[in-house]
């Protein structure tokens, strides 16, 4: 059973409540709505810019877990064998090996003179299966121009936006992109010493760098460019089961020994470092700028409370006057802040799962690098909720105990 000044608190919260103006209780309320979609929305988009891009890295290209050569092999030995083993665990649902080598691309070589300057880009070619690498990643269907390769499309290959300069017109001696390309145009590849013309059928938009890069060709006629015929690839994309941890995936791999002639990772261990650094320097901002509306929130409610407090000192008084404990006054004041900060955050919370992340993934924010998301994990906004809830408490609180901490007497005669 609760104490008496707990439950006379209560009762008093309630009975304040019921006679509050509706306009006032509906502006506090409004503003802790928005103290709370300052704490959640202004982090979840900033670090949403670069989740999006993440997400996008993991559709798009390593899928859910990667296996790749490592660092001191050409390619992933045993090629074959690891292949068919992971082909034979159910949580799989597709992979698509890749040939990965650097390549030269050369444009207008047919018209150009002796004196000027070859129109070059430099790129990684990637050998693929067209159907495989679309059943993992479904990279054709962010062809914008022609068409993505099929089986059977000998001297065809498919290029990344970035290696053509009418998408990406940057002017650098660092940046090097193909001018006068269009679907049809005969360009020159180089991998190795090998030298072939081939004939662009297609152009990939993403905002993933590692296809925006990229030249991709049937990877049974790249396998004869760079002389491997036995089978050996040099990574393979594993796409996942709804619902699986890739981290299980990875482990399984790794227990099976494929970790002795592969590296094995998860999409998250494949991310570079410093897009972690930066993930965690947005965190960090953008809980410096939430941190700035916790305090105006807290410092509106202490105004308010304060203020509701000393226009009812005399109230107050009489209260104090006819026996109740000053404590059980203090507890009404600290149920109305708990009133205020709860359903604030409860509209706030409905607000964020019910509508903005939902939204925010059908409709993301079109960054030139990354499709931006609202990324507001459950235990995180949770966190934030309750520290609103004490904040407001600690608001509420302070000032009617700096009321009520007057003498009695002349709280009812409204002497200082």
């Amino acid at each position: 059973m609760m104490p008496l000044n707990v439950r006379i608190g209560f009762f008093l919260a309630l009975r304040a409540l019921r006679r509050a103006s509706p306009w006032t209780t509906s502006l506090i309320i409004f503003v802790m709505i928005l103290t709370f979609l300052n704490l959640v929305v202004i982090s979840g988009i900033l670090v949403g810019l670069l989740q999006g891009a993440i997400n996008a890295a993991r559709t798009k290209y390593t899928s859910d877990v990667i296996v790749s050569s490592l660092n001191d092999k050409q390619y992933i030995e045993n090629s074959q064998n690891i292949i068919a083993l992971i082909e034979t665990l159910p949580e799989v649902e597709a992979i698509t090996p890749r040939y990965r080598e650097g390549g030269i691309l050369e444009a207008n070589y047919k018209t150009r003179k002796e004196t000027d300057k070859p129109n070059t880009a430099v790129a990684q070619v990637i050998g693929i299966h067209p159907l495989r690498e679309n059943t993992v990643t479904g990279v054709g269907a962010d062809i914008i121009e022609g068409s993505f390769l099929r089986e059977g499309d000998y001297d065809m290959v498919v290029l990344g936006h970035y290696l053509v300069k009418k998408y990406i017109p940057i002017e650098s001696p660092a940046f090097t992109s193909l001018e006068n390309i269009s679907i049809g145009t005969k360009i020159r590849l180089k991998v190795g010493d090998v030298m072939r013309e081939v004939t662009v059928k297609g152009i990939i938009k993403t905002k993933v760098d590692d296809v925006s890069l990229s030249a991709f060709m049937v990877d049974s006629q790249f396998r004869s460019m760079i002389g491997r015929n036995d089978g050996n690839v040099d990574e393979i994309a594993i796409k996942l089961k709804e619902g699986v941890d890739p981290i299980g995936v990875k482990n399984a791999l790794i227990l099976r020994g494929v970790a002795k002639e592969a590296r094995v990772q998860t999409y998250e261990d494949a991310q570079p470092q410093f897009l972690k650094d930066i993930i965690a320097t947005f965190r960090m901002l953008g809980n410096v700028f939430s941190s700035l509306g916790l305090v105006v929130a807290t410092t509106m409610i202490f105004i308010v409370i304060f203020i509701n407090a000393l226009t009812r000192r005399k109230y107050i008084g009489i209260l104090k006057g006819i026996g109740i404990s000053g404590r059980a006054v203090e507890f009404s004041y600290v149920f109305q802040s708990i009133f205020y900060a709860v359903i604030g955050s409860a509209a706030g919370l409905a607000l964020v799962y019910g509508f903005l992340v939902p939204y925010f993934l059908a409709h993301p924010i079109d960054f030139p690098f990354s499709d931006g998301i609202l990324v507001a994990p459950v235990e995180q906004t949770f966190f934030r909720v309750g520290l609103l809830v004490v904040s407001t408490i600690v608001a509420g609180y302070v000032p009617a105990w700096m009321i009520i901490r007057k003498n009695t007497l002349d709280s009812i005669l409204g002497r200082n």
